[in-house]
């Protein structure tokens, strides 16, 4: 019984990270192509940083005190919208994935290759664009 409580403890923090990966990836694409609020933050507070892996992200999220109201509502919104799917798909995660090691967006592919067993919310969510999730 204790290593079920364990197991699952260590696939809510694997979800957990998947929300805050997608929520950093989602940041620093629109960082990187100059697309959202934040660009012009990711330009001046991490200027030198090498784009790729989440290092805009992290740089931006290292500067949260410093970022521009409208980057802090852009950023407000996706931690929301990452919440959302975080939600829809929660379940269908720690079922169809649970034997997935979490990182490097491997989480997401893996409910992406059982698209048709994902529950009608977690489809939804995924079929969101990736840019207002």
């Amino acid at each position: 019984m204790k290593t079920c409580s364990v197991f699952s403890r260590i696939q809510m923090k694997s979800f957990t990270m998947l929300a805050g990966v997608l929520c950093l990836a989602v940041t620093t694409a629109s960082a990187e192509q100059n697309a959202k609020p934040c660009a012009e933050d990711a330009a001046k507070l991490c200027k030198g940083v090498q784009q790729g892996e989440g290092r805009v992200a992290k740089c931006l999220k290292e500067h949260a005190s410093e970022l521009s109201p409208a980057c802090k509502q852009n950023v407000a919104e996706l931690k929301a919208k990452v919440q959302d799917f975080k939600q829809a798909c929660e379940t269908d995660a720690k079922t169809l994935c649970k034997d997935t090691r979490p990182g490097g967006g491997r989480i997401l592919q893996c409910l992406k290759q059982h698209e048709g067993e994902l529950s009608p919310a977690c489809k939804e969510a995924m079929e969101q664009p990736r840019g207002s999730r």
